[in-house]
This record gives structure tokens, sequence and C-alpha cells, in this order.
């Protein structure tokens, strides 16, 4: 049996690092689901709003931050659509496109969901910091 190039502490950060990141996920799924959002639209509106390119968010451009496939971004944004949360336009450079902008019930339940986020992120920022320089040390 050939021995291994990785250490036992790389094992042992990398495992560090998935907990942590479940334990973030998890945190995040239930945060959503108080406020009556499925994780996957959650993520969806954070996408639309932390959106920066020069070109407005598409179902395209969304399907490829979420890495789904783009007939499932069609259906999330659907479903977004129906709940008031997004509003589809006609892109005036292509109309054959459709740009996504958040409503007000989507900006208010968001501004809500990221302030906690950010505070878990805070809190968690420390070890996922000891976690990463563990990883960045053993190379």
């Amino acid at each position: 049996m050939a021995k291994s190039r990785l250490s036992d502490a790389d094992y042992e950060a990398l495992s560090n690092l998935r907990y942590t990141l479940r334990r973030f996920m998890d945190f995040s799924t239930s945060a959503a689901q108080v406020k009556g959002l499925p994780a996957q639209q959650h993520q969806a509106l954070l996408a639309i709003r932390g959106h920066r390119d020069e070109e407005s968010m598409t179902v395209g451009k969304l399907a490829e931050r979420l890495l789904i496939a783009p007939h499932t971004a069609t259906e999330l944004v659907n479903r977004l659509v129906s709940a008031g949360y997004v509003t589809r336009n006609s892109d005036p450079a292509d109309g054959r496109r459709q740009t996504l902008a958040l409503t007000q019930k989507a900006d208010d339940i968001l501004e809500q969901l990221s302030a906690i986020h950010l505070t878990e992120i805070r809190e968690m920022a420390p070890k996922l910091i000891d976690i990463l320089r563990a990883i960045e040390s053993e190379r």
C-alpha cells in the first residue's frame, strides 16, 4: 500500500472545513425557512441582489451563479415571481432576454436574512481563518 502524500493535519483541516461549511449551510437553511423561504429561493434572491455586473441579471446568469440547469432556474424564477419576490422585465438591449429584479418584499426579507447571516459569519470567521491557515501552512 502506497503512503499518502497528505498528512493527518491535511485530512483534519479538510474535515474541519467541510464541517464548518455544513454548519453554516444548515444555519442558512434554517434561517431562511423561519422567514418562509426555501433555501434555494434565498440563494437566488441573494444572487440577484449581489449581482454587480454591467449587464442585468438574467435567468441564464442566475443558473450559472446557483450551479443549476437553465430550466431549473426558470422554474425557480417562476416561483419567485408568483410569490412576489422577483419581477421580469424585457431587456432593452435584447428583447429576447428577460432581466430579473427584486421587489420591495424581497429586499425586506433579504435584508433581515443577510444581517443574521453576516452576524453568524463574523462569529465563525476566527475558526474559518484558523482552518484556512492550517491548510495554507501544509503546502
